[in-house]
């Protein structure tokens, strides 16, 4: 379900994209105590001067993180969340940590649907996906 978007006109290399997929992975599960399986990141090419910020174009090493995960985490966690993806963004891109934004949103499990069935709650992750059909069961875990 977290679904991380990410949005800049600068062009990224396959290894800047790996990076950062493996990274915001990474501090999901860790910092939201969630399965890998589930998160999701989307990259979004933005033309040059197509964004704006008070009015004025926003810079090209400009980049958004929009996240959208189930509703249940702490102030704390999200904190750690938003810290992390900003360094970690800006570390692998080489921009300023001034320069990359992070928002995170909060959607109640039980309105959003995958993998053909309505989602848990945090925490509730292991039963959800033990009532699973076998053969999605197994190829979440190799996920995991």
């Amino acid at each position: 379900m977290p679904t991380y978007v990410i949005s800049t006109a600068m062009e990224l290399t396959a290894e800047q994209r790996a990076g950062i997929v493996a990274s915001i992975t990474s501090i999901h599960a860790v910092e939201a105590t969630a399965p890998r399986y589930f998160v999701q990141v989307i990259f979004n090419k933005v033309e040059p001067g197509s964004i704006f910020i008070g009015g004025e174009p926003a810079s090209h090493d400009h980049v958004w993180v929009r996240a959208d995960i189930r509703a249940g985490r702490t102030r704390e966690q999200k904190a750690r969340m938003l810290r992390r993806i900003m360094a970690e963004t800006s570390g692998i891109l080489g921009i300023s940590d001034q320069d990359v934004w992070v928002y995170i949103s909060d959607i109640p499990a039980l309105g959003v649907l995958e993998f053909g069935h309505v989602l848990p709650e945090p925490g509730e992750e292991d039963a959800w996906l033990a009532a699973l059909p076998s053969a999605l069961r197994e190829k979440l875990k190799q996920a995991a």
